[in-house]
Formats: C-alpha cells, sequence, structure tokens
C-alpha cells in the first residue's frame, strides 16, 4: 500500500485526507478500512505528541489525540454505533490512551538505536484492510520512522521486514512470536473486514454511492505540427475507473500521458489523460471509460463546438440597438442646443422666454 512518508503527517492530522487518495485506481471497486498513528518527540506548531486517526474509503470517521485524551466521531454515520454499542466510544479512548503510551515509549527506543538525543523525531504505524467488489482482500501493517519505512509485517508468511538496519532488532523480536503474528494476520483479513463491512452499512448513503462521470475531449495544437488530445473524466464515485484512448476500438498507449486520480471538493474524483496524435487521424481516436455506474463502456470523440446562431444574431442586435442609442443621443444633443440657442436669443422679451426655457425637456 505505499511508503510511509512523512508527507502523509498533514493526512495523519486530518487537514488533507485526500493527499493518501491520490492513486491510479482501476479495476473492480473496493473498500478500506485504515488507522494511522504518529508520534512525535516534540509536540509544536499545534502538532499534539501522538494522534491516531481512522479513515473508511476516503472519510475519517474518528480522531484522538494526546491534547483532548479522548476518541471522537468525524462524521454523522459513526454516530449509529451507538445505538449497537453504548460503550464504543469509552472502548476506543481506553485502547487509543493505551496506544500513545506504548508508541511514546517506541519513539524513546527508536531514537537512541539512531543515537539521537534531541530534535523532532517521529515514529509512525499503519495498518488496514481492503474488500474489492469480487472478494479479494488485502491487508497491510507496517512502522516507519522520520518519514522512511523502518519495518512490514508479510500476513503471508508471518514474518516481517527491515527496511533498514535499526529494525533488524525488532525483526529478531517479532519474528518468532507465532501466536502475535497469527492473531495480526486474523485481524486484517477477519477482524478488521468486519468492521470494515459494518462501517460500509452505517455509512452506505455516501460510502456505497454511485455517480457517473462527465466526460469531454478537448484539443490543441501542437508546435511539430501533431496536437493532442486531453480527455476530462470527472464527476465520478467511487474513485476505481478505467480510462483509455483507443484508436480505431483497440487501447492505445504510444504518446498518452495518464494523471492520477485525485479527489474534487464534493468527494467525487476526476482524471486526465492525454494522447499526442497526427491530427489526420483525429476522428480515429475515442476516450473510452469503464466505471461502475455505467451500463457499458463510454466511447467520446473530440468535437467542434458548435456555433450558436442564437449567440451571434444577439450579438449583431445588440450593436444594432446601441448605434440606435448613440443616434438618438446625438440627436436630442442638438436639440437641446438648438434650442437652449433660440431662448439666448429671445432672453429680451421678459420672465416667459425664461418660463419656457426654464420648461424645456430634459430639465
Amino acid at each position: 500500500m505505499g511508503v510511509l512518508l512523512l508527507r502523509w503527517l498533514p493526512l495523519i492530522l486530518g487537514a488533507a485526507a485526500h493527499l493518501l487518495l491520490l492513486l491510479d485506481c482501476a479495476g473492480s471497486t473496493s473498500h478500506s478500512l485504515r488507522y494511522f498513528h504518529t508520534a512525535m518527540s516534540e509536540p509544536g506548531q499545534g502538532l499534539p505528541q501522538f494522534i491516531a486517526v481512522g479513515y473508511v474509503d476516503d472519510q475519517q470517521y474518528v480522531q484522538y489525540d494526546s491534547d483532548t485524551k479522548e476518541a471522537l466521531p468525524r462524521v454523522p454515520w459513526i454516530r449509529k454505533v451507538e445505538k449497537e454499542d453504548p460503550q464504543y466510544w469509552n472502548w476506543n479512548t481506553q485502547i487509543a490512551q493505551g496506544a500513545e503510551l506504548v508508541f511514546r515509549e517506541n519513539l524513546e527506543i527508536a531514537m537512541n538505536r539512531y543515537n539521537q538525543s534531541g530534535g523532532i523525531h517521529t515514529y509512525q504505524h499503519m495498518y488496514g484492510c481492503e474488500l474489492s467488489s469480487d472478494g479479494r482482500k488485502g491487508g497491510y501493517y507496517q512502522y516507519g520512522y522520520d518519514g522512511r519505512d523502518f519495518i512490514a509485517f508479510d500476513k503471508e508468511t508471518l514474518t516481517w521486514t527491515a527496511a533498514q538496519t535499526e529494525a533488524q532488532v525488532s525483526k529478531r523480536k517479532w519474528d518468532p512470536d507465532l501466536a502475535g503474528n497469527q492473531g495480526r494476520k486474523h485481524y486484517l483479513e477477519e477482524v478488521c473486514i468486519e468492521w470494515l463491512q459494518r462501517y460500509l452499512e452505517y455509512g452506505k448513503e455516501t460510502l456505497q454511492r454511485t455517480e457517473a462521470p462527465v466526460v469531454k475531449v478537448t484539443r490543441k495544437a501542437d508546435y511539430d505540427g501533431l496536437e493532442t488530445l486531453v480527455c476530462q473524466v470527472h464527476g465520478f464515485y467511487p474513485k476505481e475507473i478505467e480510462a483509455n484512448w483507443v484508436k480505431d476500438g483497440e487501447v492505445w498507449q504510444e504518446g498518452t500521458l495518464r494523471g492520477l486520480v485525485a479527489p474534487n471538493s464534493d468527494r467525487t474524483y476526476y482524471v486526465l489523460l492525454s494522447v499526442q496524435i497526427d491530427p489526420e487521424e483525429r476522428e480515429r481516436f475515442r476516450c473510452r471509460v469503464e466505471h461502475d455506474s455505467l451500463e457499458k463502456p463510454l466511447d467520446v470523440a473530440w468535437e467542434k463546438e458548435p456555433v450558436n446562431l442564437g449567440l451571434i444574431v444577439g450579438a449583431i442586435l445588440g450593436v444594432m440597438a446601441a448605434i440606435l442609442l448613440v443616434s438618438g443621443i446625438i440627436f436630442t444633443i442638438k436639440k437641446l442646443r438648438k434650442s437652449a440657442y433660440e431662448a439666448a436669443s429671445t432672453s429680451d422679451q421678459g420672465p416667459a422666454s425664461s418660463t419656457r426655457v426654464s420648461y424645456q425637456p430634459g430639465v
């Protein structure tokens, strides 16, 4: 499931959960339950010394930190668990408080192994499970130190893989713990999956919804006589999607670039893919999109923007109206000037002429 990097810290703190979702997603729909724990040697810049968060897919549903000392809900749907288990939050708070003590101790041990006596250091833990719509299950359990892989559990062999020399001590200690390793495997393959399914039911209105992608193909000319077609796929959910360029009905890879599936602010996703082509072959290319929300694959070609006659006619009428308006203003100004001149030439006739001038049009 990737590398434990220090850049995940904003995600762990709940500030940018979508960073974890910048993955190139294809194939069958999957759901995941993930937990992240981070201990810091020194608190600072508003960061607690310990924080634990839980995610179902892209939604953070729980958080505990060393400042609040309490496990707290982060989405409305998780409140449904309280009806079935009134002690749910107390139970999670106790587990998190225990984890905080263990992580602080382990952070000190790790610093000693690296001969570090001060400074800001982090000890991280990520674990969780995935369930695909075709029934496949996945699980991961790994640790990181200062933003780099430290050690990871292999649930198939029930052994640990040390990513750094300093982690060899942990490997020699944990590999012989057969009961503990079997327990971790059981959790990842059974317990974690059961809780994932339970949470998916609680939040099914958002977590199990489907929204169809909107697909548009645009083009731009390149300097070398070629052109680039860009396929914009946006507004879809869930995030798993298959998008490819096809030429004459066959998947085409040459000259193609694919972006990462990224989240929108409305909890949908978007992805961009491009292909450089000879303009004379433009009609042979299509952007093919497959998604759970679609009954069949969607093939979209570039289409020239239609000329909007309504806008053109409207613009012409607008210009004509403006010309008429200006002409009317000029005519009125000339008329006013003429009237003013006539009034001035008869000013010696007494009050009557002054009254006529006072009530002329436009005053």
